[in-house]
């Protein structure tokens, strides 16, 4: 593992008798702010309406308060609650200190180094922004 560089990943969620908020919570209420639309929402992360709908109704009743409102009449789409807001910041929060955690405690625990999924990510980006600009390079130089 000389010339690799593990990475950590973390599932993480709450539940009571069922994943009631968990990342994939998150996500869904980023793109229900991003797109005004659970139906679009739900499209974007490739599952029906209904699903989504299940799901946000789940969460809602687990935590008894409403995530997102409608805009006026349902064609006029939806938009995050305070509610909503807060929790997805919230949940965010302790992702990130629990995520800090196992950071920590793994460059403590284990012989090689290891870094974060964001960590990663950010090296995937250079890698990809490198490997383009050298094959635009490349294709300047040889026309």
């Amino acid at each position: 593992m000389e010339d690799r560089q593990p990475t950590i990943r973390m599932r993480l969620w709450l539940e009571d008798g069922g994943i009631f908020f968990g990342m994939g919570r998150v996500l869904l209420l980023d793109l229900i702010e991003e797109h005004g639309s659970l139906k679009d929402a739900a499209s974007a992360l490739g599952m029906s309406y209904r699903a989504a709908w299940g799901k946000l109704k789940a969460t809602e009743e687990a935590l008894g308060a409403k995530l997102v409102e409608t805009c006026g009449s349902k064609r006029n789409g939806c938009r995050l609650t305070e509610q909503g807001r807060s929790v997805r910041e919230k949940f965010r929060e302790w992702f990130a200190l629990v995520e800090q955690d196992a950071l920590q405690h793994a460059k403590e625990i284990f012989p090689w180094e290891v870094k974060s999924y964001d960590e990663a990510k950010e090296e995937e980006h250079a890698a990809q922004a490198a490997r383009s600009l050298n094959t635009a390079s490349h294709a300047v130089y040889m026309k």
